[in-house]
């Protein structure tokens, strides 16, 4: 005879044997947050460029094996916010203070540590285990004083931390040359609580496939165009329709003037033509599949300031 045992006794039965937890990555601007994230997922989840305030939302990446669950979630710089768009941004750093199990806070060799001293201070009242994280450590023989070596200058940095964060372990890293990531890896095994898992075994991220579309044509026009035009767009995907061989998507940038309509789109369609040839390699690459990708231009006037548009766009960090 066949009897059914409920799944709640499996997971107690194993629950000793489980470790699984939240481990948020917060920080400033441009420190290198997203290159870790990717780095530490071992798949490209988050925008990682140049450019800072390329993160805008809570981006969650996991890893799995039979014995551990780590939630990652990256999350926007933090910045004085000076438009709605930005204080979602922050709400949603703050938020990811809230359910850590570990908390990553990045920095890097240049940064001044005294920066937004108020999230800082947050930080240091947490009792959660806290990993701070001195990033692009490659770069401190440009980064010191002449006449002064790259140890003494770091020296320096790690004593300056652990005075602003005295509970705080400190781990000088290179996310983009993946020094030290190995190490970090296993120190956050080390410290995640036992647990069952909070996802199924199989889930990569959080996020839908078409919030990954919309990252993607946002990081070309990241790429491909100056001063404030990436940062007065947005993208929605319209339609996202999967067949065996390909994806047809159709997808609309928005911008908040009719001059950066002109300029996104640019002479004869030439601008917009590169974003969406670049867009469909990557989209190609990310799902391993044929893409069909149509993209259009439209003015939405002041959305990054308008609380109903950035809940359409999913900027609601509830």
């Amino acid at each position: 005879m066949y009897f059914s045992v409920p799944l709640t006794l499996f997971l107690i039965h194993d629950y000793h044997m489980h470790k699984a937890g939240f481990v948020n990555i917060v920080g400033n601007p441009n420190v290198g947050k997203s290159t870790l994230m990717n780095q530490l997922v071992g798949e490209r989840i988050s925008i990682a460029t140049f450019k800072a305030q390329t993160t805008r939302h809570r981006i969650m990446g996991i890893v799995n094996t039979d014995d551990m669950q780590i939630v990652f979630s990256d999350t926007p710089g933090v910045l004085k916010p000076n438009y709605k768009l930005q204080e979602s941004m922050l709400a949603f750093s703050e938020s990811a203070l809230k359910d850590a199990d570990v908390l990553l806070y990045v920095t890097d060799v240049i940064e001044n540590p005294e920066k937004n001293m108020d999230f800082l201070e947050k930080v240091k009242k947490m009792a959660i285990p806290v990993l701070l994280l001195i990033n692009k450590i490659d770069n401190l023989t440009a980064a010191s004083p002449k006449g002064e070596g790259s140890d003494v200058l770091l020296g320096k940095i790690v004593e300056k931390w652990h005075t602003l964060l005295p509970n705080a372990e400190i781990l000088p890293i290179s996310a983009k040359n993946k020094f030290g990531v190995d190490m970090l890896l296993k120190r956050i095994k080390e410290l995640l609580p036992e647990s069952p898992a909070y996802f199924d075994k199989d889930q990569l991220t959080d996020k839908p496939a078409r919030f990954f579309v919309s990252e993607i044509i946002r990081e070309k026009i990241l790429l491909y165009y100056d001063k404030e035009i990436p940062y007065s767009v947005e993208v929605s995907v319209e339609s996202f329709k999967e067949m065996d061989d390909r994806i047809d998507i159709s997808a609309i940038i928005y911008v908040e003037r009719e001059s950066q309509k002109g300029i996104i789109i640019g002479h004869q369609g030439v601008a917009l033509k590169k974003v969406g040839t670049e867009s469909r390699k990557a989209l190609e690459k990310f799902f391993g599949k044929k893409i069909f990708l149509s993209t259009f231009v439209k003015v939405d006037k002041d959305w990054r300031s308008s609380k109903k548009e950035l809940d359409n766009f999913g900027y609601n960090p509830e």
